[in-house]
C-alpha cells in the first residue's frame, strides 16, 4: 500500500500540489503570527530620557491605590496631584528646586507633537544648545530639531514667539524651551521637580509625606511623558496580533479541511477501482492517510520556512504604520514553528479523516460510473456537527440577549462570533448549494441556448466541487461584512448616542489639554442668546464587589446648565436632583439604587460617598458618570455646549461665540458637526488590525481559492471533452467554464453574506434592548471588491487550465482515464 500512495502523489500531482500549496501558506501564516505575538510579549528596558542628568525627582501622586482581601488594586488618576506645598518647603531647605511643566504648543508649519518646557530644565534630559542663545524674554524661544532656525518667527496657539536657539534632537520629544516665567503663565500646575540634593537626604526630608514620590535610578523614566507607552504598545499589539492570529488559525484549519476533502472526494472512480482489484476498506483508509501525512509533513516544513521571511516583513509593516514601536523586532523564538508545524500536520490528518472513512466505504461499482452528479453529500456525522453548531450559535445568541446584551458589543465577541456561524453554515452547505444554483440561474437558464441550463445543472450536480470552490469565498465576505460592518454599526450607534444626548445647538472645545480659561469661559457666557454649560472630564473610580477597583470615565458640570443642555437617557431619578453630595450613575454600577450611596474615589484620589441622584441606561457603554464641578478637582473646562434661546439668530451666536475663543485658538461647531468629528471611525490600530485580518483572509482565499479550481477544472477534462464531441466550441466551452465560476462565487458570496447578516441582526438586537436605536451599516464597497478580486481569480483559474487541456483533440480527452 505504501508503493500505491507513492505512485498516486506521482500521478495525481495536481491534486496534491493543490492541498501542499493550501497548507503550506497556512502553515506560514499561523508561523508568521505565532513569532509576531511571541515577539510582542516584552519591551526593552526603557531607561530615563527627560530626566536621564539628573540624580532624583520628586513627583505627586498619580495613581490610586486601594488595598483589597487578594492584594493592593491601582489605577492612573485622570489629575494626577502636584507636590504639596508643604514638602515643597522641605525640599528647598536642601538646595536649589526647579519647577517641570509639559504643555502641547500648536504651531504654524511645525512638527504636530511639540512638547513646551521651562528652559531651566533643558539640562535635566541634557540638551544642549548648538545654536544662538538660551531665551531671555517672553516671546523668545528654544527649539529641538532642524525645523526652525534662530532668527525665525513662529506663530503658537500662545502667540507669535521668535526662535533664539536650538539644540540637537534627543529623538523622544520635539521641544519649545521658554523662559521659566512664560512657561509658568502657559503651564501654572507642576507635577515634578528636580531638587540639587543627595537622593538620600530627600528620601530622609520627605519622609512619612504623604501623595509624593520620589524617582532615582531607572525609575526617573515615571516622571517622563507616557511612561507606559511601551506597555500600553505591547497590549495592542498582542491584541492586534493575536486577533489576527486566531482569525488566520481558523481560516487556515477551515480551507486546508476542506481542500483535502475535495480532494479525496473527487477520487470515487479511483478508490472503486481499487476495491474491485481487491483492497479492502481499512487499506484505503490508511492509503488516504498515508498521503495526507506526506503531504502534510513537506508542506508544514514548507510553512515554516516561508514564515521564518514573513515575519520579520510583517514587523516591519507594523513600523512603518505606527503600530508598533520603533523598537519591534521578531525575536528568536521557536515554539511558533513548533505549534505552525504540529497543526498543519493535524489539520492535514483531520481533514482527510472522515473522508478517508467515506472513501474506505467506496463499492466497486464506483469504477463503472460515468456520472458525476454527488450523492450523499450529507453523511450524519456533517447533520450533526453542522446542526449542533447552528443550535450553539443561536443558543449563545439568545442568552447574551436575555442576561448581558453588551457583551455582543465587545470585540473579543464580534470578532469570534462569526468562526461559530461561518463553521455551521460550511457544513450545511451542501444543503443550500442546489437551491442556490437554481435561484441563481433561473433567469440566464430561460434565455435561448443551452449555456445557462448546462451552467446551472453543472453546478447544481457536483454539490461538493460547489461547496468546495465556495468555502473560502464565505469565509471572506462573512469576515468582511462580519467585522467591519460590526465596527461601522457600533460607531453609528455610539454617534446616534451621543446625538441623542446634546440638546446644544453649538459645542465649543479647546485647541489643547489645558483646557479653556476662565477669560475666555466668561466671554463666552456674556454671548447673548444662549444657555452656556461648561464641563470637564475626569474620572470617578469605585470598588466593585470588594475586589474589582473599576474605573468610570466621568463629566463634571452644573445641574442646571447640563438639563438644559443635554437629554440624558436616565432610568431613575432627576438631573436636577445632581450636587456637590451626589453622583449620577449607569447601570452597570454594581450599586444603582436612586438614593443608595456609594463610596468613590474622585479623580484627584479624594475617597468620598456621594448619593446615587439618578441612574442612567448601560448604552454602548460610554455613558460614564456625572458629577458637580467640585468633585472633579483641577479638571480643566473641555467642552462647551451652548443652546440657543428662543429666537436667537444662530449665524449671529456663531459668530460671538467664534470671536470669544480666537484668542485662544478654540473651535466652534454645530452638534452634528461636534458628533462627525468626535466619533468618526475605529480607533487606527483596531482599524488596521482588522485589515490585516481580512489581507490575510483575502490572500489565503485568493490561493486556495486559484487550487480548488485547478483542480476541479483538470478533474472535469472528460466532460469538456464530451461538450467538445457534442458540437461546442472551444470558446463556447470556456465561457461556459468562466459561468460556472462565477456561478460558484456568487454562492459562496451569498452564504458569507448570510452568515455576516445574522451576526449583524445579533449585534442590532442587542443595541435595541440597550435603547439605542441605529441601522445596521453594511460595508458594501469592502465586499463587492472582495467579491470581485474572488470572481476575477475564480474565473482566471478555471478558465486556463481548460484552455490548456482543450488543445489537444476531443477524442483523445474522451479517452484520457484517471
Amino acid at each position: 500500500m505504501l508503493s500505491t500512495t507513492l505512485s498516486t502523489l506521482r500521478t495525481r500531482w495536481i491534486t496534491f500540489v493543490g492541498s501542499f500549496v493550501a497548507l503550506s501558506v497556512g502553515v506560514a501564516l499561523i508561523a508568521v503570527m505565532g513569532l509576531a505575538l511571541a515577539s510582542s510579549v516584552d519591551a526593552p528596558d526603557r531607561g530615563p530620557e527627560r530626566f536621564a542628568a539628573v540624580p532624583v525627582v520628586v513627583k505627586g501622586q498619580d495613581t490610586l491605590e486601594v488595598p483589597t482581601s487578594i492584594g493592593d488594586r491601582t489605577q492612573k488618576l485622570a489629575q494626577p496631584r502636584a507636590v504639596p506645598e508643604a514638602a515643597v518647603a522641605k525640599l528647598r531647605d536642601l538646595g536649589t528646586v526647579v519647577e517641570d511643566r509639559s504643555f502641547p504648543v500648536r504651531t504654524e508649519g511645525g512638527p504636530a507633537d511639540l512638547v513646551g518646557h521651562p528652559w531651566s530644565t533643558a539640562a535635566f534630559a541634557p540638551y544642549k544648545l548648538d545654536a544662538g542663545r538660551a531665551p531671555e524674554a517672553a516671546d523668545e524661544v528654544v527649539v529641538s530639531g532642524a525645523w526652525a532656525r534662530p532668527g525665525t518667527r513662529v506663530r503658537t496657539d500662545g502667540g507669535t514667539v521668535r526662535v533664539v536657539g536650538t539644540v540637537a534632537g534627543l529623538g523622544f520629544e520635539n521641544a519649545v524651551f521658554y523662559t521659566d516665567t512664560r512657561a509658568a503663565e502657559l503651564s501654572p500646575r507642576s507635577l515634578r521637580l528636580v531638587v540639587d540634593a543627595d537622593a538620600a537626604a530627600v528620601r530622609k526630608a520627605l519622609h512619612g509625606s504623604e501623595g509624593v514620590q520620589v524617582l532615582t535610578g531607572d525609575a526617573r523614566r515615571y516622571a517622563d511623558a507616557d511612561p507606559d507607552r511601551d506597555s500600553e504598545a505591547l497590549t495592542a499589539m498582542t491584541a492586534m496580533f493575536g486577533t489576527a492570529g486566531g482569525v488566520t488559525g481558523f481560516v487556515s484549519v477551515f480551507v486546508v479541511a476542506s481542500t483535502f476533502a475535495f480532494a479525496v472526494a473527487q477520487r470515487r472512480r479511483e478508490f472503486g477501482l481499487l476495491r474491485t482489484a481487491g483492497a479492502a476498506p481499512g487499506q484505503i483508509r490508511r492509503m488516504v492517510v498515508y498521503e495526507a501525512l506526506a503531504v502534510g509533513v513537506l508542506a508544514s516544513a514548507a510553512g515554516c520556512v516561508l514564515g521564518s521571511y514573513g515575519a520579520p516583513k510583517l514587523a516591519k509593516w507594523a513600523v512603518d504604520e505606527s503600530l508598533a514601536p520603533s523598537w519591534f523586532t521578531i525575536g528568536d523564538y521557536t515554539w511558533p514553528y513548533h505549534m505552525a508545524f504540529w497543526t498543519g500536520l493535524f489539520v492535514a490528518l483531520c481533514g482527510v479523516l472522515a473522508a478517508s472513512w467515506r472513501a474506505g466505504r467506496t463499492g466497486p461499482t464506483e469504477a463503472l460510473r460515468e456520472a458525476s452528479v454527488d450523492t450523499r453529500t450529507m453523511t450524519w456525522g456533517r447533520w450533526l456537527f453542522g446542526a449542533a453548531l447552528l443550535i450553539t450559535a443561536a443558543a449563545t445568541l439568545a442568552l447574551a440577549l436575555v442576561t448581558n446584551p453588551g457583551d455582543l458589543l465587545q470585540r473579543k465577541t464580534y470578532v469570534s462570533r462569526p468562526m461559530l456561524l461561518i463553521t455551521a453554515v460550511a457544513l450545511l452547505a451542501p444543503v443550500l448549494v442546489r437551491p442556490l444554483t437554481r435561484l441563481i440561474a433561473w433567469l440566464p437558464a430561460q434565455l435561448p441556448g443551452a449555456g445557462g441550463m448546462l451552467v446551472r445543472e453543472n453546478a447544481a450536480a457536483g454539490v461538493r466541487r460547489t461547496a468546495a470552490v465556495a468555502a473560502p469565498v464565505l469565509v471572506t465576505v462573512a469576515l468582511a461584512g462580519s467585522l467591519l460592518g460590526a465596527t461601522a454599526t457600533l460607531n453609528e450607534a455610539r454617534a446616534t448616542e451621543v446625538r441623542e444626548q446634546t440638546a446644544a445647538d453649538f459645542v465649543v472645545t479647546p485647541a489643547d489639554d489645558a483646557g479653556f480659561d476662565e477669560a475666555t469661559l466668561k466671554r463666552l457666557r456674556a454671548v447673548s442668546g444662549t444657555e452656556v454649560s461648561a464641563s470637564s472630564s475626569s474620572a470617578v473610580y469605585v470598588l466593585e464587589e470588594s475586589l474589582a477597583l473599576i474605573r468610570s470615565d466621568a463629566r463634571a458640570d452644573d445641574p442646571e446648565a447640563l438639563a438644559a443642555t443635554a437629554h440624558l437617557p436616565l432610568a431613575a431619578g432627576k438631573v436636577s436632583d445632581l450636587d456637590d453630595d451626589s453622583i449620577i450613575v449607569n447601570e452597570e454600577w454594581e450599586k444603582h439604587t436612586v438614593g443608595e450611596r456609594v463610596d468613590v474615589w474622585l479623580g484627584d484620589g479624594t475617597r468620598k460617598s456621594l448619593k446615587i441622584a439618578a441612574v442612567m441606561t448601560i448604552g454602548t457603554g460610554n455613558n460614564g458618570v456625572y458629577v458637580t464641578p467640585r468633585n472633579a478637582p483641577a479638571a480643566p473646562v473641555d467642552r462647551v455646549d451652548v443652546r440657543l434661546d428662543d429666537g436667537a439668530d444662530t449665524a449671529t451666536v456663531a459668530a460671538g461665540l467664534r470671536e470669544a475663543v480666537r484668542a485662544s485658538s478654540g473651535e466652534v461647531l454645530t452638534r452634528d458637526a461636534w458628533v462627525r468629528a468626535t466619533y468618526p471611525e475605529t480607533n487606527r490600530t483596531t482599524r488596521m488590525g482588522f485589515f490585516l485580518v481580512l489581507g490575510i483572509a483575502l490572500l489565503y482565499t485568493g490561493i486556495s481559492l486559484a487550487n480548488t479550481m485547478v483542480m476541479a477544472t483538470s478533474d472535469r477534462v472528460r466532460d469538456l471533452a464530451v461538450l467538445r464531441l457534442a458540437g461546442a466550441t472551444r470558446w463556447q466551452v470556456l465561457r461556459l467554464v468562466g459561468a460556472e465560476a462565477l456561478m460558484v462565487v456568487t454562492v459562496g458570496g451569498l452564504l458569507g453574506a448570510l452568515v455576516a447578516g445574522l451576526n449583524l441582526m445579533g449585534m442590532w438586537s442587542a443595541l435595541g434592548l440597550l435603547s439605542v436605536w441605529t441601522p445596521i451599516k453594511i460595508p458594501w464597497a469592502t465586499l463587492a471588491a472582495a467579491m470581485g478580486a474572488c470572481a476575477v481569480l475564480a474565473v482566471i483559474s478555471a478558465v486556463a487550465p481548460a484552455g490548456l487541456s482543450l488543445r489537444r483533440r476531443a477524442v483523445e480527452l474522451a479517452g484520457v482515464h484517471e
